[in-house]
């Protein structure tokens, strides 16, 4: 095999190839020179708010709890002031997300400490948990399990532990955290069905997860770590699938009578946003978005932006390969595939984005099931990472239309709490803040140079 060859084919170890155009192409930094026209935004009041409330909640193992709300016993739906609330990886790393954001990793940063425990409490669960199957926490029962599907905590994992990758305090952290995320890619990887969904990934919501596994496996890849191609490939025919090119929108993810749904098929629970003290409904495996439609296209908008993040990274070994005049043709068929592929997923991108910003003007698709809660601010963050993507006069609309709303309905305490669903402080904190911080999201430094000019 002829060396040119051999770095054709490393294409395909995508992580392999994303670590080679580090140097090239780095992921901004939260910390970006104030000359930089690609710099995030300075931290809000109400960002510094909200992340030292989150602090202030840390427990002393290094996780997060919900922060209340209710949770899932054997009776079904437990609520009350002494609902016991131990620290869980979902929690945990939605918290530490937006802790990192802010600019903090385990080695800087104001709240470095707490990142650090954080980050071992994540790999440590990671590492006591088996090697097949989807989970990495036998804490259950938690609201955004129930809601958004049992395996988040998982999905939520990878993507910290990417944005995390080779920052952590010395290089014995590193190694563990590694470990930890190619052990949890790994996990997602064997549990990847043939259509990119996961079997037993039941809940209320459970689009949105779907769109977290999605996230992380992009995310991951982006940071070195190689992830199989056919799990990528999955992704990106799921999201085409999901697209119907003749409506220009995305194609409802909820079946027509959901089995037990509390919500969509009970007006007066809807209109509450409250489905009581009833159990826990069983829903199909296939992802559900309750008929709540921001939940089907914020996820799949976001996972069109993600694959087109990592195709365009891609891209730039493949337009390499082509110009090298000693490549064999294999090597350039290799090559030529990879930027058909990177094309594709640009314009699928394109066109979703569009179909997105339709709706943006109808508050009734904004507004979600129709009051806020945890899955609302989850469906911002993914619109938010999407339109940073496209930049121009579209996102600042958008970015500086949620900057007040969200700063308008935050806690005196600092926190965001949600009033359906998923109810809890943390996960609704959490993903509040990184609504408002979506221009520190990890999309590479050439493109949203190129966002910013337009």
């Amino acid at each position: 095999m002829t060396p040119t060859l051999r770095t054709c084919l490393a294409l395909l170890a995508v992580g392999g190839l994303l670590t080679t155009l580090r140097a090239q192409d780095k992921p901004v930094a939260p910390a970006t020179a104030a000359a930089d026209p690609t710099a995030p935004k300075p931290l809000s009041v109400s960002v510094k708010r909200g992340l030292d409330y989150l602090v202030r909640q840390q427990d002393a193992s290094g996780g997060w709890g919900q922060g209340g709300g209710w949770r899932v016993g054997q009776q079904g739906r437990v609520e009350g002031t002494e609902l016991k609330d131990p620290p869980d990886v979902g929690n945990t790393s939605i918290a530490v997300l937006a802790l990192v954001r802010a600019g903090n990793t385990p080695k800087s940063g104001a709240y470095a400490k707490e990142v650090a425990r954080a980050a071992d409490f994540i790999c440590n669960h990671v590492q006591k948990s088996d090697d097949k199957s989807l989970y990495v926490s036998d804490i259950k029962g938690t609201q955004i399990q129930s809601k958004i599907g049992p395996y988040v905590d998982t999905f939520l994992a990878s993507m910290v532990l990417a944005e995390l990758k080779g920052k952590m305090a010395d290089e014995k952290g590193d190694q563990m955290l590694l470990a930890a995320l190619t052990k949890t890619v790994s996990k997602i990887e064997k549990n990847q069905q043939a259509d990119g969904t996961f079997k037993g990934n039941e809940g209320w919501a459970t689009v949105l997860s779907q769109g977290l596994a999605n996230k992380g496996l992009n995310r991951a890849a982006q940071n070195g770590v190689t992830v199989q191609v056919a799990s990528l490939n999955r992704i990106q025919s799921q999201v085409a699938g999901n697209y119907d090119a003749k409506t220009r929108d995305f194609k409802s993810a909820s079946p027509a009578n959901p089995p037990g749904d509390n919500y969509s098929n009970n007006k007066n629970a809807r209109a509450s946003g409250r489905a009581g003290s009833q159990p826990v409904p069983q829903m199909p495996t296939a992802p559900s978005d309750a008929g709540v439609p921001i939940y089907n296209a914020s996820s799949n908008l976001t996972n069109a932006a993600d694959v087109t993040n990592t195709l365009r990274l891609q891209e730039k070994m493949a337009k390499q390969i082509l110009a090298d005049k000693n490549a064999s043709k294999e090597a350039k068929k290799i090559a030529e595939d990879t930027v058909l592929r990177c094309s594709e997923a640009e314009k699928l991108c394109e066109d979703a984005t569009q179909a997105v910003l339709k709706r943006l003007d109808q508050p009734e698709f904004v507004q979600g099931f129709g009051s806020n809660g945890g899955e609302e601010f989850l469906s911002y963050m993914n619109i938010s990472e999407a339109l940073l993507l496209k930049g121009g006069a579209d996102w600042k609309k958008w970015d500086k239309s949620m900057s007040e709303s969200l700063t308008r309905i935050q806690d005196r305490d600092g926190s965001w709490s949600g009033h359906h669903c998923i109810t809890g402080r943390t996960f609704c904190t959490a993903t509040a803040l990184l609504v408002l911080m979506a221009d520190r999201a990890p999309v590479t430094a050439t493109h949203k140079n190129e966002a910013a000019s337009k």
